[in-house]
């Protein structure tokens, strides 16, 4: 289990939770709930690194937002730098998985000399859903539909838990690669809850979030990972951000949906132990 922290800061008060041994490294999602039963992206880097798993504001047990201008990314990336130094942590990675990885490029983009590296996992630089129809979020992806109706019905907060599991499954599996192996890939006791406010508002952010023009200002290591079958963030996405950022190394897994991490767990770990130790 992971260990329960509150953070007070000049910005409010965050719930983290910590696990993991050596240096620093922090991680987030937009609009995840995350609990002491942890998360299965940020596991991966508990072997080799002390991680700092952070529910954003409106999200788990962290202060609410005074105004909804606090839910943009920017704004967020200022209330991980006030963790941060609360802390006393002089430098860390920052990882993040789609809508964590969006973040990552605003955090590299206006706080590089905070962070001793960056990994973006399935993630774009911009709005990546009207682009392109190999996104299950465009209109034209022939599972566009079910993917909405499934999310519109998790944002419930009355939904009953054992109908959020079953739903979640159906949502999950539309972004593997091999879908019947979700019970095996998903068998940890790890549960979370989507942050409804954070959430709508992230819908309207990334309508206008583009920041490719900028990610040259990212001047840290930076790897980019992305499964080959990405449906939530096509591969094009990852390619195109490792292009413009100076110092990234792009790595595809080609048996991979929106999960590498999981669909190609030992590979992953490969990657990101290469990564680390450079």
């Amino acid at each position: 289990m992971w260990k329960q922290l509150f953070v007070k800061t000049e910005r409010g008060k965050f719930e983290v939770f910590v696990k993991g041994n050596g240096p620093p490294l922090c991680v987030t999602h937009l609009y995840s709930q995350f609990n002491n039963s942890g998360d299965y992206f940020a596991d991966v880097f508990t072997k080799n690194y002390t991680v700092y798993l952070v529910n954003l504001k409106e999200a788990g047990n962290t202060d609410s937002v005074n105004s909804p201008h606090e839910f943009f990314m920017i704004e967020t990336v200022f209330d991980l730098e006030s963790i941060r130094e609360k802390m006393k942590i002089r430098k860390w990675v920052f990882a993040g998985h789609s809508t964590g990885g969006m973040l990552a490029c605003v955090y590299g983009i206006h706080a590089s000399n905070s962070l001793k590296g960056l990994i973006i996992v399935g993630a774009a630089a911009r709005e990546y859903a009207s682009s392109s129809p190999a996104c299950i979020y465009h209109v034209d992806h022939p599972q566009h539909e079910l993917m909405q109706q499934l999310i519109e019905r998790l944002k419930d907060p009355d939904l009953e838990q054992n109908e959020r599991k079953k739903i979640s499954e159906e949502r999950t599996k539309l972004s593997l690669y091999r879908p019947e192996l979700y019970k095996i890939l998903f068998s940890k006791p790890i549960h979370k809850k989507m942050a409804a406010a954070r959430m709508n508002f992230f819908a309207r952010e990334i309508l206008q979030f583009n920041v490719t023009k900028q990610l040259t200002a990212i001047t840290i290591p930076t790897l980019i990972a992305c499964g080959r079958y990405d449906v939530q963030c096509p591969l094009s996405y990852s390619e195109e951000m490792a292009s413009m950022i100076p110092n990234a190394n792009l790595v595809v897994f080609e048996e991979s949906n929106h999960y590498p991490f999981l669909e190609e767990e030992c590979l992953f770990e490969l990657s990101i132990q290469e990564f680390l130790l450079k």
